[in-house]
């Protein structure tokens, strides 16, 4: 628990969200989110910006110094939602492209809500004594995403790319 809300991105000179951009602020800073311009004047001191001190109303489930769940509450607001996509750097315009349709739902009202995901294969393996969550996992990956069952990802052939009306122009060697 407890959270930052918000991470620094410096080369872009914006608050990122931590965990996603629907995660709510902590009910006590609202009032700091909502009142204050998310807008970092000057980078070098970011940490003095109030956007760095809000806390994510997010939560963890921890055995034995082993993350096995996390969650949030959900932003269900309009004008905290606007001020969050605000914070990451999109104008009212670009809000409403992207995301028009949850900020029109709001207008209708929404109940507070959230929700946690276990981590059924972490928690197996700290059951079974592993070290790693591979040894559980249903489908496992190799060290380079490769999912060496069915030999993914792989090649796409023509007829696929010409059924999704998709054209590759790569140049060649």
């Amino acid at each position: 628990m407890d959270f930052p809300l918000f991470e620094y991105a410096e080369e872009e000179n914006r608050w990122v969200a931590r965990h996603h951009p629907f995660t709510s602020p902590k009910p006590s800073d609202i009032d700091t989110m909502i009142n204050n311009n998310p807008v970092i004047e000057n980078a070098a001191e970011y940490l003095k910006h109030p956007y760095s001190n809000i806390k994510a109303n997010a939560y963890d489930m921890v055995l034995n110094g082993n993350e096995i769940g996390g969650g949030s509450i959900r932003i269900y607001q309009k004008e905290l939602q606007q001020k969050m996509f605000e914070a990451l750097g999109m104008d009212a315009e670009e809000q409403q492209h992207k995301f028009g349709f949850l900020l029109g739902a709001f207008e209708y009202g929404a109940p507070p809500h959230g929700g946690i995901a276990f981590g059924f294969d972490r928690l197996c393996s700290i059951l079974g004594g592993s070290e790693s969550i591979r040894d559980f996992i249903a489908f496992p990956k190799n060290n380079s995403g490769r999912d060496v069952m069915i030999d993914a990802p792989s090649a796409i052939d023509a007829k696929q790319f010409t059924e999704l009306q998709i054209k590759l122009d790569l140049p060649t060697k």
